[in-house]
C-alpha cells in the first residue's frame, strides 16, 4: 500500500485523501453527531458517538449520500434517499446506534427535497416540490397521515421549527421572485402568525432568510438574515409581538449568524473578498469579539453548548480541517492526508460594471506567460474563495495557472452585484470573465494561444456560452453538467430552477424567448471553434441530459472537435474514482490540443 501511495500523483492523492465535513449535533444530546466523509471512496454518512470516540458508517449507496440530519434527541437520523443522484425521493430513518432504515413518512410520496425540521414534541415538518404541485408542506407524526399545511406553485422550503414545536417559519416566493424570499411564521395546524416581506410583494428586490428560531422553549424570537442595507446580515424578529432588532453588526462583506445555545448570543460568520472569519455578538451588551482563525475561508461552523465554536478551515495551499475555538483539530480522518497546494494571489480588475474579483493561483517556477485555466464556478449565485480545492490544485501540479472569478452574479459582494445578472443571463457575467482574460494576458500572466475556459454546473453553461460568443478568446472549452439549451433545459429541469429561470430572464421561455435566445448556448453553437469537452450525468435534475445532447448533435452535425463523457449519476458524483476520472480525462483533453504543459514547470515542482 505505501509503494501505491508513494508512486501515486499528488493531485490524485488530493481526492483520495479522506476529508470530513463540519459534524452536526443533536440539540439534546451534543455527544451524539453526523457528518460525511469520503474514507471509504464514496461521500457517506457516518454517525459518531463523541463520548465513546466510536464512529459508525450509516448510509452505504453506489452513488453515496450527503443529505442527513439528527433528531434533537439524537436518538435517530434522517437521510434522503434518492436514485442514483436524480435528488427525487423520500426521507429515511434509522437509530443513531445502527439497525434498519425505514420511510420516516410512510404517507408522503417521492418528491424534491425542500426542507426538513425534526421536532422533539412528536411532529416534524417535510417540504416537498414536484412538477405537479409546485411547493407542499408536511407535519408528521409517527402512526398517523401526513398533514399538509402549505401549498403553492412558487418555489418555497421549510425554515425552522420553533424548540417548542408550536410554529414554523417558511421562505416563500409566493411574488414571483425566486431569487428573494418573504418569511411566513404559522402554527403547526397551519394557521398564520406572522408574516415579513421585504420584496413588498415583489416591488422591491430585498431577500429574507431563517437563520433560526431561539434555542429556548417559549421563546419566539426568529433569528432572520435581510438585506436591508445592501448585503445580507441578521436582526432578530419576534414572531409574537412583531418587534424587529437590528443588530447593525458593522463589518464589511456578508454576515451570518446562529444562536449559541443558550440564546445568549450569535455566533457570527463573516464573509468578506473571498475569505471567512468568525465573532461572538453577545445579546445583552451588543459587544462584537472577534474569534481568532487562521487566514483563509470557514466554510462552516457551528457553537458548542461548552461556548466553544467548531468550523471547518481551509486555504488555497491548506487542506481542511475541522478546529476548535478552544484549540486543535476536533475531527481528524485517519489515513493519507491531501498534499497541500499554491496560495492564492487577488487580482481587482476593472470591470463594465465595477471592479472584479479574481483569485489566481500560479504554478511555482514559472515565469512568463503559461497556459492558463479560467475555472469557472457555479451558481451563480455563490463565490470562489480562499479554499481548499482539489480540481484547481490538479490543473497546477500540471503546470497551468488557474483563474477564478467572482463575476457580477456572485455573491460576497453586495445585493447589487450579485443581483446585476438579471434578464442579460450568462452575457453579463461573459462580459466580466472577457475583462479578466484581457488583464490575465496584458499582465504577462497568461499566453494567450493556451487559455482554457472551464467549469460545472453554471460554470459549465458559462464555458458553453463563451466557447460561442468569444470564439477568437479561448484555444478549448471544459465544460461539466451544463446548461447547453437553455429552453429545452427550462422544460425539463425541477420545479424550484424552473422558478429561478423565471425570476433570472423575466418569465417563460414562451413569454420572453428573445432573451433565451440571447441567452442560450445553442444559438452560437456554429461559431463554437475551440474542441470542446463535455461531461454529464444521466440523471441530472438540474441540467437535464436531454438538452445536453441537443447542442452536441449541432457540434456533430458540423464536425466541430468535441468528446463527451457520460456518467450514471445526477449533478456531478460522490464517487472518488468518478471525480478523479473526470478531471483525468479533462487534462487529457487539454493535452491532446494544446501540448503538455509541464514543460514550462521549475525543478522541485512535483508532476506525474
Amino acid at each position: 500500500m505505501t509503494e501505491i501511495t508513494d508512486s501515486m500523483p499528488d493531485w490524485e492523492k488530493r481526492f483520495r485523501a479522506p476529508r470530513v465535513s463540519l459534524p452536526d449535533w443533536a440539540e439534546d444530546a451534543p455527544h451524539h453527531a453526523l457528518f460525511v466523509s469520503n474514507a471509504t471512496g464514496t461521500y457517506e454518512l457516518y454517525a459518531w458517538d463523541r463520548s465513546t470516540g466510536e464512529q459508525r458508517q450509516a448510509t452505504d449507496r453506489p452513488n453515496g449520500t450527503t443529505d442527513g440530519v439528527l433528531s434533537p434527541d439524537g436518538a435517530s437520523l434522517w437521510w434522503f434517499s434518492d436514485t442514483d443522484g436524480d435528488e427525487f425521493g423520500i426521507w429515511m430513518r434509522q437509530p443513531f446506534a445502527g439497525g434498519e432504515d425505514e420511510p420516516a413518512a410512510p404517507g408522503l410520496a417521492p418528491s424534491y427535497p425542500a426542507g426538513l425540521a425534526i421536532g422533539r414534541h412528536g411532529a416534524s415538518v417535510i417540504g416537498r416540490s414536484t412538477d405537479e404541485d409546485g411547493t407542499t408542506i408536511h407535519v408528521v407524526r409517527e402512526g398517523e397521515e401526513p398533514v399538509e399545511i402549505y401549498r403553492h406553485r412558487e418555489s418555497a422550503g421549510v425554515g425552522d421549527l420553533s424548540h417548542d414545536g408550536t410554529v414554523v417559519a417558511i421562505e416563500h416566493t409566493e411574488h414571483g421572485d425566486a431569487m428573494h424570499s418573504a418569511l411566513r411564521v404559522v402554527r403547526i395546524d397551519g394557521s398564520p402568525v406572522a408574516e415579513l416581506d421585504d420584496t413588498e410583494e415583489g416591488t422591491k428586490e430585498l431577500g429574507l432568510e431563517v437563520l433560526g428560531f431561539a434555542p429556548v422553549d417559549g421563546d419566539t424570537r426568529l433569528l432572520v438574515g435581510h438585506q436591508r442595507r445592501g448585503r445580507w446580515e441578521p436582526m432578530i424578529w419576534d414572531v409574537a409581538s412583531g418587534e424587529e432588532t437590528d443588530l447593525a453588526i458593522d463589518l464589511p462583506g456578508d454576515v451570518n449568524a446562529e444562536w449559541y445555545p443558550d440564546g445568549s448570543g450569535l455566533l457570527v460568520a463573516h464573509s468578506f473578498e473571498a475569505r471567512g472569519e468568525l465573532w461572538r455578538y453577545d445579546l445583552a451588551t451588543r459587544e462584537l469579539v472577534r474569534i481568532e482563525t487562521p487566514a483563509g475561508s470557514v466554510s462552516g461552523a457551528t457553537a458548542r453548548p461548552d461556548g466553544e465554536a467548531e468550523y471547518l478551515w481551509s486555504s488555497a495551499a491548506q487542506p481542511p480541517q475541522v478546529r476548535s475555538t478552544a484549540g486543535g483539530v476536533v475531527l481528524d480522518p485517519p489515513g493519507m492526508k491531501a498534499p497541500e497546494s499554491v496560495p492564492v494571489e487577488d487580482a481587482w480588475v476593472e470591470g463594465p460594471g465595477g471592479r472584479i474579483h479574481a483569485l489566481v493561483q500560479r504554478p511555482i517556477g514559472t515565469t512568463g506567460p503559461v497556459p492558463t485555466v479560467f475555472e469557472i464556478h457555479g451558481g451563480p449565485t455563490w463565490h470562489d474563495s480562499d479554499a481548499f480545492a482539489a480540481g484547481p490544485a490538479a490543473w497546477i501540479d500540471h503546470g497551468y495557472a488557474v483563474v477564478r472569478v467572482n463575476y457580477r452574479g456572485s455573491t460576497g459582494y453586495g445585493r447589487a452585484w450579485t443581483d446585476a445578472l438579471k434578464h442579460r443571463v450568462g452575457l453579463i457575467e461573459l462580459e466580466d470573465i472577457a475583462a479578466v482574460r484581457e488583464w490575465a494576458v496584458t499582465s504577462g500572466l497568461a499566453d494567450p494561444a493556451k487559455l482554457i475556459l472551464a467549469g460545472g454546473s453554471w460554470g459549465g453553461y458559462l464555458t458553453l456560452l463563451g466557447l460561442g460568443i468569444q470564439p477568437e478568446a479561448w484555444a478549448v472549452g471544459l465544460a461539466a453538467v451544463p446548461v447547453a439549451d437553455y429552453v429545452t433545459a427550462y422544460h425539463d429541469e425541477m420545479e424550484a430552477l424552473k422558478a429561478m429561470d423565471r425570476t433570472l430572464l423575466g418569465g417563460t421561455p414562451e413569454e420572453v424567448p428573445e432573451r433565451f435566445e440571447a441567452s442560450s448556448p445553442l444559438t452560437y453553437v456554429d461559431a463554437v471553434r475551440a474542441p470542446v469537452y463535455i461531461s454529464a450525468g444521466v440523471n441530472d435534475p438540474r441540467c437535464p441530459i436531454r438538452q445536453v445532447e441537443n447542442y452536441v448533435d449541432r457540434l456533430a452535425a458540423r464536425g466541430a472537435v468535441h468528446e463527451v463523457y457520460r456518467y450514471d449519476a445526477g449533478h456531478g458524483s460522490l464517487v472518488v474514482e468518478e471525480r478523479i476520472k473526470q478531471v483525468g480525462l479533462e487534462i487529457a483533453f487539454a493535452a491532446a490540443h494544446l501540448g503538455d504543459a509541464t514543460a514550462s514547470l521549475g525543478e522541485g515542482v512535483a508532476t506525474e
